[in-house]
């Protein structure tokens, strides 16, 4: 989820591919077949979403900047919308969000009737028609050395929509960021990041927005949370150790069975789950930080095996609800390195997810 969250900063234009890919090709097609590109037309898109009946998706993008001479920038139009499309040749994206302020980390409800996603329209810079937004902006987390960040936009809230976009409502109201939501399985919770207590934790409160509890409690960024397909676990990344780095971490919807998937000494994050609620795909650096590549993992057993293998990013992987399509974001494969999403046919029998 970057964000699960703004990704502006991460989904950035990427080294070109080795002319030569036959080879990345053939160890894809282990798992992905029919790899093709979802969205045109868009400066740049990402964090996709299925929609319940795997038919459509719901994604963030920024649009193109229109044609023009002498272009006097418009405020925020280069941060990411939220917009739902049907996964036909030549369907249309609609811009379900309000086209104001920043937005990301949209999901749908699992009845299909109604959407949730993060928007800073509610700044009052915005609201009140400044220019630009007044928001101070801190880093929600930054790579030393490295050429992304994304922030924690104290206006970010978690709305409710119909599908189209139309009787928004809001869902949180504590001062500080609020995002990186999603639906429990039986779309009676809402599992989402926030910073209401100081610290950006995770929290999981109603559908309506009522009750929130915590769920962890240890200093440093946890985010980007996910409910396992049976609704009783949560899956979500965290950089505790302070080192910029993150690491990928399961508990129970209680917060008292947490347990790290991995510890290591790169970035690893976008965590989802399997419809099969035993399997975990993610997004690690392990291969560089201009190279983020898919993993597949046993979280029972923690065996995992490397999906992607395109130079490049590759990240923010979701199952189809059916498990047999794979959604991603990358930036490595399309012809100008920007970022866009991506769609295969997911195989997951020639694995025994055996490490490699």
């Amino acid at each position: 989820m970057l964000a699960q969250m703004a990704l502006a900063a991460l989904l950035i234009a990427q080294p070109p591919a080795p002319p030569d890919t036959r080879e990345a090709d053939l160890a894809e097609s282990k798992h992905l077949k029919n790899i093709r590109q979802v969205t045109y037309g868009f400066a740049k898109a990402g964090e996709g979403y299925f929609r319940p009946d795997g038919r459509g998706i719901i994604f963030q993008a920024v649009p193109h900047t229109p044609e023009s001479i002498f272009h006097l920038p418009r405020p925020n139009e280069d941060d990411y919308q939220i917009f739902t499309a049907d996964l036909e040749p030549d369907a249309v994206p609609k811009l379900v969000s309000t086209g104001k302020g920043k937005c990301t980390c949209s999901f749908y409800h699992p009845d299909g009737k109604s959407i949730l996603f993060g928007s800073s329209h509610l700044d009052p810079a915005i609201v009140s028609g400044t220019a630009e937004p007044a928001a101070p902006k801190g880093p929600a987390y930054s790579r030393s050395g490295a050429s992304y960040r994304w922030d924690f936009d104290p206006f970010m809230d978690i709305f409710r929509a119909d599908p189209d976009g139309k009787n928004l409502v809001r869902l949180t109201d504590s001062p500080g960021y609020d995002a990186e939501g999603s639906y429990s399985p039986d779309g009676k919770r809402i599992v989402f990041t926030s910073f209401r207590d100081g610290d950006a934790e995770i929290y999981i409160m109603d559908a309506d927005g009522k009750n929130p509890r915590r769920i962890t409690h240890s200093k440093g960024y946890d985010g980007g949370p996910f409910f396992s397909p049976d609704g009783k676990r949560i899956l979500y990344r965290s950089d505790r150790k302070g080192n910029d780095n993150l690491q990928v971490y399961i508990n129970n919807t209680e917060g008292t069975a947490e347990r790290a998937l991995t510890d290591n000494e790169f970035v690893n994050w976008g965590p989802y789950f399997h419809p099969d609620n035993r399997h975990i795909i993610y997004a690690t650096s392990r291969h560089g930080h201009q190279n983020y590549e898919l993993y597949l993992m046993d979280v029972d057993t923690r065996a995992e095996e490397r999906i992607t293998f395109r130079e490049g990013f590759d990240g923010l992987p979701v199952f189809s609800p059916d498990g047999k399509k794979l959604l991603w974001t990358s930036s490595g494969r399309t012809s100008d390195r920007k970022s866009q999403l991506f769609i295969a046919d997911f195989d997951p029998s020639p694995s025994s997810t055996a490490a490699r």
